[in-house]
C-alpha cells in the first residue's frame, strides 16, 4: 500500500520538467568545460600566429551547438 502512494505522488509533468532541466543543465556544463579547453588552446595559438584567429573563433563556437541540442531535447520533452 505504501508503494501505491509513492507512485501516485509522481506527477508526469514534474518528471518531464526535471528531465528537461537535466538535459539543458548537463549540456551547458559540458559545453562550458569543452569551451574552456578549446578557448585556452585557441588563445595560445593566436599568441604565436595571429592568422589563426578565424579558426580559433570557429573552434570556440562549436561546443555551443551541444547546448542547442540540449535545448531541442528539452523542448521535445515538454
Amino acid at each position: 500500500m505504501a508503494v501505491e502512494g509513492v507512485v501516485a505522488a509522481m506527477d508526469p509533468a514534474g518528471l518531464k520538467a526535471i528531465g528537461a532541466g537535466i538535459a539543458v543543465g548537463l549540456t551547458g556544463i559540458a559545453s562550458g568545460i569543452a569551451e574552456k579547453d578549446i578557448g585556452s588552446a585557441a588563445i595560445g595559438a593566436m599568441a604565436e600566429n595571429e592568422g589563426l584567429f578565424g579558426k580559433g573563433l570557429i573552434l570556440t563556437v562549436i561546443p555551443e551547438t551541444i547546448v542547442i541540442f540540449g535545448l531541442v531535447v528539452a523542448l521535445l520533452i515538454k
